[in-house]
């Protein structure tokens, strides 16, 4: 009898990380970062969705939040599994909770690069050609969790003696909620010049080889040809894919795979999912985004 228990016991047992595993998880969802309009990121990560659907055996949704702090909300509150966030959002997220996600890839471009730029710009016909010129005029923000949208040029700038303090430098400083409404507006002179991302290769025509700029390209929304580049950051390292660190080991390393091979996969889902050209996606640490933790910890010390 006693002999009889024990082996059922242990069967038990060994049946149980299994039947943990196929319930740990009912669904799986995956939130997209603002920049351009819902029904556009949706369109661009559908593949990735159905993708990951078929790996994980359970629905996968994609989530479109208004703005970056609803992705980074609902990382922070288990309601999403996985996101490609920028540098600042990982490190607000980081900082709010060390333990709700972990880094795992980060996008490459096409020279194999991990770096992006924060790019200034205004149109062509304004006059606008530099910062200098801007005196006394409207910038445009994105979003204030955007890396390249708000946090680096307001470090940057600053430092280069232009103040962002609404008319000290500037006649005002708006945010328009993205970047792509930070494109939009400076096309239709709602404000004088805007800060977005590129990653600085290729040609200016083309919205240069990825980022909003050429997301905008793509979409019609612009012609690069009336707009002109006025101000150029620093590298900035490209944002991080997190999971969230709850989720079953297995699920992590399964959509961990499946986003790193997604270039040799479908390089037309990696073109939506990266924004444009990217030579795929590379393992990340949470290393790699110290610096720029530092940076968001001092600029919310001063707000504060």
């Amino acid at each position: 009898m006693t002999k009889t228990l024990t082996l059922l016991a242990l069967s038990t047992a060994l049946a149980l990380p299994q039947l943990a595993s196929a319930q740990e998880i009912k669904e799986f969802n995956i939130g997209v970062l603002g920049g351009e309009n819902a029904q556009d990121r949706m369109t661009s990560n559908e593949c990735l969705r159905a993708y990951a659907e078929a790996e994980l055996g359970v629905p996968v949704k994609l989530f479109t939040p208004a703005d970056y702090d609803g992705v980074i909300q609902g990382l922070l509150g288990g309601t999403l599994d996985m996101a490609a966030l920028g540098a600042s959002g990982y490190a607000k997220t980081y900082l709010t909770d060390p333990e709700a996600v972990e880094p795992v890839l980060v996008k490459s471009t096409i020279d194999g690069g991990t770096t992006y730029f924060s790019i200034g710009f205004a149109r062509k016909d304004s006059g606008i050609a530099s910062m200098e010129d801007l005196k006394g005029k409207v910038l445009g923000f994105g979003d204030p969790n955007s890396t390249s949208g708000y946090l680096i040029p307001s470090v940057e700038l600053p430092a280069a003696g232009f103040s962002v303090a609404p008319g000290e430098y500037f006649a005002d400083i708006k945010f328009t909620g993205g970047h792509e409404q930070t494109i939009v507006a400076v096309n239709n002179g709602d404000i004088d010049g805007g800060v977005t991302w590129a990653d600085g290769l290729g040609d200016w025509e083309d919205g240069y080889n990825s980022g909003a700029l050429r997301k905008a390209v793509d979409s019609g929304l612009v012609d690069m040809n009336d707009m002109v580049e006025i101000w150029r950051s620093k590298p900035i390292p490209e944002g991080p894919v997190v999971l969230r660190k709850a989720l079953p080991q297995d699920v992590k390393d399964k959509m961990t795979a499946l986003v790193a091979g997604l270039i040799e996969k479908d390089k037309e889902c990696a073109y939506g999912m990266a924004s444009g050209e990217t030579g795929g996606f590379m393992p990340v640490t949470h290393d790699a985004y110290e610096t720029i933790i530092e940076v968001r910890k001092l600029e919310e010390a001063k707000g504060s």
